[in-house]
């Protein structure tokens, strides 16, 4: 991963997060977070690609498609098609955080407005009201039915989230 990938809003990110998943405040805790940074968001890059998505800046809040969002945080935001009643958003905190919500889902709700980079992406209604700071935005970009975006971003979730946690074992390793 090039340098300039990992910019200094990550690092600064990364090194809030020493705190709060309650590592030592050294330079090991940083570099090992860094590690695990980087190969979430590998394997986030490798899903993406395998899944015919395609990484964009930006997501319009009108957008009818699904999306997965990942956050400077490592989370995961699971944003599913825009339907009638709005959107599916499951959000899974996967990082090594202990202050927000392990996961979190609602129907019903949509985006407040558009995704940006380096922006928290927010929410009309539901648990989470506004997200950390998005790193990428990763959306389906094939023609499929709504049930079959979701089934899409399900599996990829679920894959994404089991690594991430297999990662984050290595970072704070009990």
């Amino acid at each position: 991963m090039g340098s300039e990938d990992f910019s200094e809003k990550i690092r600064q990110h990364i090194h809030q997060l020493v705190k709060t998943a309650g590592l030592p405040d050294t330079e090991e805790s940083l570099e090992s977070l860094e590690r695990g940074w980087e190969e979430k968001l590998s394997t986030f890059e490798k899903q993406v690609e395998e899944r015919d998505m395609e990484m964009v800046e930006e997501f319009d809040a009108e957008d009818e498609r699904g999306a997965l969002l990942m956050t400077y945080s490592g989370s995961l935001i699971n944003l599913g098609p825009k339907g009638e009643e709005g959107r599916f958003i499951a959000y899974h905190s996967i990082g090594v955080r202990n202050d927000v919500p392990e996961s979190a889902e609602t129907d019903n709700t949509d985006l407040a407005a558009d995704v940006l980079i380096d922006e928290g992406a927010s929410f009309t209604n539901g648990p989470i009201k506004k997200s950390s700071p998005i790193f990428k935005i990763a959306v389906i970009v094939e023609e499929m039915e709504d049930e079959e975006q979701e089934e899409l971003l399900a599996e990829m979730t679920q894959m994404l989230t089991d690594d991430f946690i297999e990662v984050n074992k290595t970072i704070i390793q009990e």
